[in-house]
């Protein structure tokens, strides 16, 4: 049940057909995995609590640097030389204190994210390079538990929804085969801070949306971002019988 404090902070969900205090206590309920906390996992996590995930565990190695600032908006200058987890942490929980935040603050080995897959209902991939993110999708691939991909460098963004509970669904795999790292990355090609934070932001909508009950409209597809000319461009992915991810190998 809600409290006096949740109905008041959550009134505007409240009001919502789609939503009411049914789909608000599912969001009490929630449990969100978030792996990475630079441009995607700052927005991301910022409205996820504060639409009142019950439960949000932050993964992230890295600490804070100035370059940052730019586009990673959970910090501030004074952050500088921090862990990025404990510094998105400590806000979280001031946006709201009816939430549990937990941190990770290291480079999860594969059996540690097993396990913390078991306690997820979701996670939100906001990781910059390949490796992890192919780490991700097959360990949500083997656990059941449905991913929620971003990706975004220079104007440019992506945006894909496998839910993994479903035995049909398609892998990032599938999508990418290659596991060989991109020679472009936000460091050496550059990025517009509100592209990734449309990115993670829609992130955290399509997370918000899965908990409520209603239907992704990028479940199963790739949806491409252009910052210059606001245009979204959509592809189906569809699941490879030979994916060495998923596929009847």
């Amino acid at each position: 049940m809600l409290n006096d404090d949740e109905l008041l902070r959550y009134s505007r969900h409240l009001l919502l057909e789609d939503v009411g205090e049914t789909g608000q206590q599912a969001l009490k309920n929630a449990k969100v995995l978030i792996i990475g906390m630079g441009g995607l996992g700052s927005p991301a996590s910022l409205y996820l609590a504060a639409a009142g995930v019950g439960h949000i565990v932050l993964n992230d190695f890295d600490h804070i640097e100035v370059s940052n600032l730019q586009r990673q908006i959970s910090y501030q200058s004074d952050d500088i030389g921090e862990a990025k987890v404990e510094v998105a942490k400590r806000k979280l929980q001031q946006i709201n204190p009816e939430i549990k935040v937990r941190s990770i603050n290291k480079t999860m080995p594969e059996m540690q994210l097993t396990m913390e897959l078991t306690m997820a209902d979701l996670v939100l991939d906001c990781t910059d390079n390949m490796a992890s993110r192919q780490l991700i999708n097959k360990a949500c691939v083997d656990a059941k538990v449905p991913l929620i991909v971003g990706a975004a460098i220079r104007f440019e963004g992506q945006l894909m929804f496998f839910d993994h509970s479903e035995t049909d669904s398609p892998c990032y795999h599938c999508l990418f085969p290659s596991s060989e790292e991109q020679t472009l990355n936000c460091s050496n090609s550059g990025i517009i801070g509100p592209v990734v934070g449309t990115i993670g932001t829609l992130q955290a909508l399509e997370a918000i949306k899965y908990f409520f009950g209603l239907p992704s409209g990028i479940k199963n597809k790739l949806k491409l971002f252009d910052g210059k000319s606001l245009d979204w461009q959509t592809f189906t992915v569809n699941k490879d019988p030979k994916c060495t991810v998923c596929g009847q190998h």
